[in-house]
């Protein structure tokens, strides 16, 4: 019988905590500049969206889990490397899931439960079914990435038809594409190999180096409309994320000309996510300030 803590761990790895922190921090954030204050309810709603994401992360392994084994990046992973039962895999992903619900109703309501209910189901309906289907599901998919933010916004009393809520959504849809493509670059012959479609089938490097550029430089602009949407109400931070804005634009110029360097796509990966959270950091001191 395995040991309890590599019980733990193995189920653990079904969850993509990083993500799934990130998610929550960006439903924190979304609170946030919603309410202007911290309330209890904040943790709450955080933990919420925590457990829905990891159920979520889980159920995609699931799901995936044959794509998975083919793959070295992640035949390592729970399922393809036979730690976790595919039966408890899915199990313990629909367990979360319900969990991270039943939370949400609690602390905001059906409005917020739809919202992490439609997260749960283009996650993984629309976007897993796109992603064996076409290069492009990414666009899509990134949708996903919106509706944490919504779900804090929503649950912090803010309107879910808000036009700041609208333009700040905007920008975290914009920023999940690169952070995306970012990724294909490295890992796409990956995707091949398995079988699924991937950006580096349909463009070359050079290409590809150009449309990140292309999409990051749209990151910093969408930055920009947030503050320009009446979201922000000190200087010091408009200029900040200005300061932000042109830093990544600066590190998207320096991907240009890098084919082949493999560690220049991780610098860039590792920088465009630095920048979120600062950006993220820099609204919410703006509310709390």
């Amino acid at each position: 019988m395995k040991p309890i803590h590599k019980e733990i761990h193995s189920y653990l790895g079904l969850c993509k905590v990083k993500i799934s922190l990130f998610s929550s921090l960006s439903a924190a954030t979304g609170f946030t500049l919603s309410a202007g204050q911290l309330k209890p309810q904040m943790t709450a709603m955080s933990l919420g969206v925590l457990l829905l994401a990891c159920g979520a992360s889980a159920l995609n392994q699931y799901q995936e889990r044959d794509i998975d084994g083919l793959m070295p990046r992640t035949k390592k992973r729970p399922i393809p490397s036979n730690k976790v039962k595919p039966a408890g895999a899915l199990y313990f992903s629909l367990v979360l899931v319900c969990s991270g619900l039943f939370t949400l109703l609690l602390v905001g309501g059906v409005s917020v439960l739809l919202l992490g209910l439609l997260a749960v189901l283009w996650y993984n309906g629309v976007y897993i079914f796109l992603k064996r289907k076409t290069s492009f599901a990414v666009i899509p998919g990134a949708f996903v990435g919106t509706l944490p933010v919504a779900v804090g916004w929503v649950a912090g009393d803010g309107g879910l038809y808000d036009p700041k809520l609208w333009m700040i959504c905007f920008f975290f849809f914009m920023w999940q594409v690169p952070h995306s493509w970012l990724f294909i670059l490295k890992y796409g012959s990956e995707f091949e190999n398995a079988g699924l479609p991937s950006l580096t089938d349909l463009f070359s490097r050079a290409q590809l180096l150009r449309i990140n550029f292309i999409w990051i430089s749209a990151v910093g602009v969408s930055c920009l409309l947030v503050t320009m949407s009446g979201a922000i109400r000190n200087s010091i931070v408009d200029f900040s994320l200005f300061a932000l804005s042109a830093w990544l634009v600066g590190n998207g110029v320096k991907l240009l000309g890098t084919e082949g360097k493999e560690s220049r796509y991780s610098f860039a990966f590792n920088r465009i996510n630095i920048y979120m959270f600062l950006v993220m950091f820099s609204l919410t001191v703006d509310k709390l300030f």
